[in-house]
């Protein structure tokens, strides 16, 4: 009798690992969120968007490294296993969001291209109905119905406009930040979900250097200071912020949740991103919500719930290898 190695599915964890999760996903949200008012002043004042992303990027690939050295090391063949995954996740979870984002930012308002960028927990629950062959659980209709209502109400789109560049630019973004949960959801023993984040950041940061160094992206860095809170700092100070917490901590801390409670629901506490985000700009640059935005952060967190709720869905299986006891023919 011989051991064969294959591949099996591994649900997603519950009880104490699922909570546990929760509480990470919803901290990465929160460190993700101070990225655009931290950001913002140093745009408005002649910082250049390929700089800033440089620097962000790089700053936290620089920081992360250590765990892609040490996956490294450890695992003979770690690159040529895992090589072809961590370059996707850079090209789409990382800089994909950011380029498309951002491209759509410029052509039509921001609060719509956030908006359909957002609509990312959507396109996982059809990825998993096409994978799976099974009907989403009317919980999770429900849920996403009632978050995406209530992210329309937290983003004001009043008079927005209609453009079909940007449009298809904000979607290709969504899409990018969709391959972020379901690659992400891939790490494990096997792929380290911090080596995973280190390498997808390097293949980032060196993508937008790519592009600066070709003319696509402008590169400008004044000297500036800035205003938040009330107080002036020099610019360099908001960006390694970005880059040292907000970013390394948001990407650190979404890779190791994704796997312990699953792509589809960690694509929905994302979501609160948004609410966060809005506090931070209240507190940072004197942004006031209006009262309809704290009812549309009551719905994202009712859909939250309703999604968290769902028990019958189908599993999102991870992979893991094992041996099985296998009888030659005669």
């Amino acid at each position: 009798m011989t051991t064969t190695p294959v591949t099996l599915p591994r649900p997603v964890r519950q009880g104490s690992g699922a909570v546990t999760g929760l509480a990470i996903a919803v901290a990465s949200a929160l460190a993700f969120s101070s990225s655009g008012p931290f950001v913002k002043p140093l745009l408005d004042g002649g910082w250049s968007l390929g700089a800033v992303l440089i620097i962000r990027m790089g700053l936290a690939a620089l920081l992360l490294s250590p765990a892609l050295v040490l996956a490294i090391r450890r695992q003979r063949g770690f690159l040529r296993r895992h090589g072809l995954l961590i370059a996707a996740f850079g090209l789409t979870a990382v800089a994909g969001c950011q380029l498309f984002y951002f491209s759509a930012m410029q052509r039509m308002p921001v609060a719509v291209a956030l908006l359909i960028q957002y609509i990312a927990p959507v396109l996982i629950v059809i990825a998993v109905w096409v994978r799976t062959r099974r009907a989403p659980s009317r919980a999770v209709v429900i849920g996403s119905v009632v978050a995406m209502t209530g992210l329309v109400l937290v983003v004001d789109i009043s008079g927005a406009r209609f453009d079909l560049l940007g449009t298809v630019f904000a979607l290709c973004a969504a899409v990018c930040a969709a391959a972020y949960f379901v690659i992400a959801g891939r790490a494990g023993d096997d792929l380290p979900p911090l080596a995973l984040a280190a390498g997808g950041l390097l293949v980032g940061t060196a993508l937008m250097g790519a592009l600066v160094l070709v003319g696509v992206l402008p590169f400008a860095a004044p000297s500036i200071t800035v205003e938040l809170a009330g107080l002036e700092v020099p610019g360099i100070l908001p960006l390694l912020w970005v880059g040292g917490v907000a970013t390394t901590v948001g990407y650190a801390l979404g890779v190791i949740a994704v796997p312990l409670i699953g792509s589809r629901l960690a694509s929905f506490v994302g979501l609160s991103e948004v609410l966060f985000a809005l506090g931070f700009a209240w507190l940072l640059l004197g942004e006031t919500p209006a009262p309809i935005q704290f009812v549309g952060g009551a719905l994202i967190l009712a859909g939250v719930v309703l999604v968290k709720l769902d028990a019958s869905g189908p599993v999102e299986p991870r992979t893991e290898t094992a041996s099985i006891p296998v009888i030659p023919s005669p």
